[in-house]
């Protein structure tokens, strides 16, 4: 289809050859999960026929993220003491960054894509942390998958991608702003229809489409402010690059709702430092 032609939304998602599905492994882990007679090893044994993923678990299990003394060796383990749900929510990210394969360099270098992205989720994890909030991993696995919106459009309409990252560096506007207005809609409302396609819960989705206007989120406008907070914290820091080279406004009152003291702050931002590279490293199955 000629990018001469402003795709709809649901045109943008319609090609699915272009648009990937879920990994079959993580519907299955799902599957798995929510069927009544299912055990821990049940669970296990689904993560285990993924060596990679797998070991990026392990690896998680045991970084800063969940602070154990005990050498967790197994995924048996893993999911015993980080939990269903959270064990899940980590397997999900993990998968999604397997997807989209082979775009541009020209538009995005993957590497500085997946850093930002795994800098966002660490920074809402800690945000979500210093709030007392459950289930953490929802607000890390929403950081991983803010931007993946941008990946879609990348995908369908590179040329026109092309132009609009021209404007938004020659007028200094943000790339979210040239989106809005060159398409009608943005790469936040991309992410959240791709993950409402997905089948993905609303907890996550309803945070990544409204992580750039977390005043008008419905269910859960806390959980987008904390999102929207993180993604100008990573950005502040240089934490990789998600293809917009400006820092997004923070939106009126979305930091006053977090309730965080600026005494807080710098040892926020220490916390995020020190365990950023690690981080990275066991979720892109490298060397830390």
């Amino acid at each position: 289809m000629s990018e001469n032609k402003t795709l709809t939304l649901e045109e943008l998602l319609s090609d699915v050859a272009a648009v990937p599905s879920l990994p079959m492994l993580y519907s299955r882990l799902d599957e798995t999960i929510n069927h009544p007679r299912s055990s821990i090893a049940d669970i296990a044994k689904v993560l285990s026929e993924d060596q990679g993923l797998a070991a990026r678990i392990l690896k998680l299990a045991n970084s800063p993220l969940f602070g154990y003394f005990s050498k967790i060796d197994t995924i048996t383990q893993a999911v015993t003491i980080i939990g269903i749900q959270q064990v899940r929510d980590l397997s999900l990210a993990i998968s999604v960054m397997g997807l989209f394969k082979g775009l541009p360099e020209d538009l995005i270098t993957m590497d500085l894509f997946w850093r930002h992205s795994i800098g966002t989720a660490l920074v809402a994890r800690v945000l979500a942390t210093s709030q007392r909030e459950s289930n953490l991993e929802r607000f890390f696995v929403a950081g991983i998958l803010h931007d993946i919106g941008r990946l879609v459009l990348f995908t369908r309409i590179p040329d026109l991608c092309r132009e609009m990252i021209e404007t938004s560096n020659n007028e200094e506007h943000s790339l979210f702003d040239i989106e809005r207005l060159r398409l009608g809609y943005d790469h936040a409302d991309v992410g959240g229809a791709l993950l409402r396609r997905w089948k993905l819960p609303t907890r996550v989705a309803e945070p990544v489409e409204f992580h750039h206007r977390c005043s008008q989120a419905g269910q859960f406008p806390r959980e987008s402010a904390v999102l929207h907070c993180a993604d100008l914290i990573t950005h502040s820091l240089e934490l990789g690059g998600s293809g917009d080279n400006s820092v997004p406004q923070l939106i009126s009152g979305s930091w006053e709702r977090l309730g965080i003291s600026p005494f807080q702050i710098p040892s926020l931002i220490s916390q995020i430092e020190n365990q950023f590279e690690e981080i990275t490293a066991a979720l892109q199955g490298t060397a830390s």
